[in-house]
């Protein structure tokens, strides 16, 4: 299921891991649901915590380190553009070979779509609310890379933010090594 490539810099730390297009790390594989579709590698299920969208490409240069994007995303919070805590509705965040797509849990809703080739970084950190939930944020331009939009889901652990994460690097990295092909 997963095309073994050579490692890459892995950039993370116990407070937060990160994937972007421009440094890939190569996962252990993660094994999809019982209910996944064949184009899925995973689903897991998240709440939405709320997005920032259509930012100006000046402010999206501004955001290209993790810790830049991490305070951005506590400054909205601190300033009630984003909730510190999600609404009570579960989602399922299904990453494939195209992408990520948030879908209600019946998945008869499809709520967001991230087209892989537009998202340029997704990375996890601890919340610091001390309940060990972390948020992972997804950053995604527009396809004139003019604007940039960043997500926000609550994760139910490091755990499974992380292997979100991953599976996404793992998508990138079997799109990069077909593209080649």
């Amino acid at each position: 299921m997963f095309r073994k490539v050579k490692k890459r810099h892995s950039s993370s730390s116990s407070q937060s891991s990160e994937v972007s297009t421009k440094s890939k790390v190569v996962p252990d594989p993660v094994e999809p649901s019982g209910n996944a579709v064949s184009d899925t590698c995973a689903e897991f299920r998240v709440k939405y915590v709320g997005a920032i969208e259509k930012l100006q490409f000046e402010m999206s240069k501004t955001l290209q380190e993790p810790l830049d994007l991490i305070n951005y995303i506590d400054a909205a919070q601190q300033d009630g553009k984003l909730p510190f805590v999600p609404g009570d509705e579960e989602m399922i965040l299904g990453v494939s070979k195209y992408g990520v797509k948030v879908a209600s849990l019946d998945q008869c809703d499809v709520l967001h779509r991230h087209p892989l080739y537009l998202i340029v970084r997704m990375l996890c950190y601890d919340d610091g609310l001390g309940a060990g939930k972390n948020l992972l944020a997804l950053k995604t331009t527009d396809a004139e890379q003019q604007e940039c939009s960043i997500w926000v889901y609550q994760c139910s652990s490091a755990e499974q933010a992380q292997a979100i994460c991953k599976v996404l690097s793992t998508s990138f990295d079997c799109a990069l090594a077909s593209e080649k092909s």
